[in-house]
């Protein structure tokens, strides 16, 4: 009987240093993930020194353009808004280990004086009492607890994946916004030499106004088009500072690259793209740890329904002039008036929920995944359609057009309107290169069981058709 009592009492005693274990545990799970299914790595910066060189890092990280992969590593080791996941995950670690201890135990001490015809009573009690239900339940708020400690460690590996996630749409956004702007500047540097050749031309007879006021449209559209392209840049570029969590004088020191990387070779094939749907997603394993924490709920729920409570206490009273009373004392409560059925009741409709949950989440996640990989393969069909057909088209039919314009077989109507379709084929080409690796980060989230919105291609603008009079 001493046995049991002692180890029990051993464990309690145990339970008071571990937080900050189960803590760097998580942490390093956290790190695990990170590295093997995000490619990057996790800093906590816990001090002074920890945080003066990271930023150290982040300043030659930001020598060079910065890359995709190394705004993740910013990210995941810089970011304030990702260092506030992590220290929310610790308080949560925290808050796990605190629910398996123990209540301390109560010490009451009681001082009684009565006087009466000359003398003086003294009646001293003093009372040390536990909770011998906690003591016995011990083991299972042990395990419990480790049931919140391990979705605690899914649920900031899902914040992680998040996170990863935003960085990198949000760098491709930023880099394709600056890769437009850049070629729409391109454009409106060549719109304006035109325009001023067409005033030359006029000058010396050889331009009708109309034929100028035609050519200084085309170069006025194209610096409207290079104002709204950089003030879309400059937004997309300021989202990526602020998803980096960067300070003023590193926001300035920011450069992209020109433009988005070179689409793959080969698409990712579905076989690949569902073959862990199962064993990988975050979601279903958040699902199924609190399906088991449900069901251990609800086998401690049965015994605590109608024993809620059992306190024993040890007694000591001294009396003047009396032996010293010692003794213990056991409280009950009785189950009268609640008989804990509807605790019962409320654990098992719980359970239930958690269990249907389970199975919602787990059909879910196939659909999920088809919806986002035929997105993903939409995308890199159009990317590669654009890359391949549509801008080469356009550029040969500008080519054909300039040459027809030469042998006055077109009139300036029909090539400014071939410019026009050539110069949005471009940007639709970018936007669709864009679109794709938007897809792929998409992809990769919803394959680990971060549900992404799905991507929908929109239709784009018709280029304006070249119309048959000169």
């Amino acid at each position: 009987m001493k046995r049991p009592a002692l180890l029990s009492a051993m464990a309690a005693i145990v339970l008071t240093g571990c937080a900050g274990v189960a803590i760097d545990e998580n942490y390093r799970a956290v790190q695990h993930f990170a590295q093997t299914q995000a490619g990057s790595e996790v800093r906590w910066l816990r001090s002074d020194e920890e945080r003066a060189s990271m930023t150290a890092e982040v300043d030659r990280l930001l020598e060079r353009p910065l890359s995709m992969d190394d705004a993740v590593r910013i990210a995941l080791g810089y970011s304030p808004a990702f260092q506030v996941l992590l220290a929310e995950a610790a308080s949560a670690s925290a808050e796990a280990t605190q629910s398996a201890r123990m209540p301390n135990p109560v010490f009451s001490f009681e001082r009684l004086l009565r006087s009466g015809g000359g003398e003086r009573e003294l009646d001293i009690g003093r009372t040390l009492s536990v909770s011998l239900l906690d003591l016995l339940l011990l083991p299972a708020r042990l395990e419990r607890a480790e049931f919140r400690q391990q979705q605690t460690r899914l649920q900031a590996s899902s914040a992680l994946l998040s996170t990863v996630t935003e960085v990198r749409q949000t760098w491709i956004d930023a880099v394709a916004a600056r890769q437009i702007a850049r070629y729409r500047e391109e454009v409106a540097s060549a719109a304006g030499a035109t325009a001023e050749l067409a005033r030359r031309m006029q000058a010396a007879g050889n331009f009708s106004r109309l034929q100028r006021a035609r050519e200084q449209a085309l170069s006025a559209e194209s610096v409207a088009a290079v104002v709204r392209a950089r003030q879309n840049a400059a937004a997309m570029r300021e989202a990526l500072v602020r998803r980096l969590g960067l300070a003023p004088t590193q926001a300035l020191a920011l450069k992209l690259p020109d433009r988005l990387p070179e689409l793959p070779k080969a698409p990712m094939d579905e076989a690949t793209a569902g073959k862990a749907l199962l064993d990988e997603r975050l979601d279903l394993r958040i699902a199924r740890a609190e399906l088991d924490r449900r069901a251990k709920d609800l086998g401690l729920t049965r015994v605590t329904s109608v024993v809620n409570g059992l306190h024993v206490s040890g007694i000591s009273n001294s009396e003047t002039g009396q032996p010293t009373q010692k003794g213990f004392e056991i409280e009950l409560p009785l189950p009268l008036f609640d008989f804990g059925d509807a605790t019962r009741s409320g654990g098992q409709a719980r359970y239930l929920a958690a269990f249907n949950r389970t199975v919602q989440v787990a059909r879910d996640a196939g659909s999920q995944v088809r919806t986002t990989y035929d997105g993903y393969r939409s995308a890199h069909d159009l990317a590669r359609h654009y890359r391949d057909e549509i801008v080469p088209l356009r550029q040969n039919i500008l080519e054909e057009s300039v040459l027809q314009y030469n042998g006055m077989l077109i009139g300036i109507f029909d090539l400014l309107a071939e410019s026009r379709a050539q110069i949005a084929s471009v940007v639709q080409a970018i936007e669709a290169e864009r679109d794709f690796w938007r897809a792929d980060a998409a992809l990769r989230a919803s394959l680990l069981g971060q549900p992404i919105t799905p991507l929908v291609l929109q239709a784009s603008e018709a280029p304006a058709a070249a119309g048959g009079g000169h």
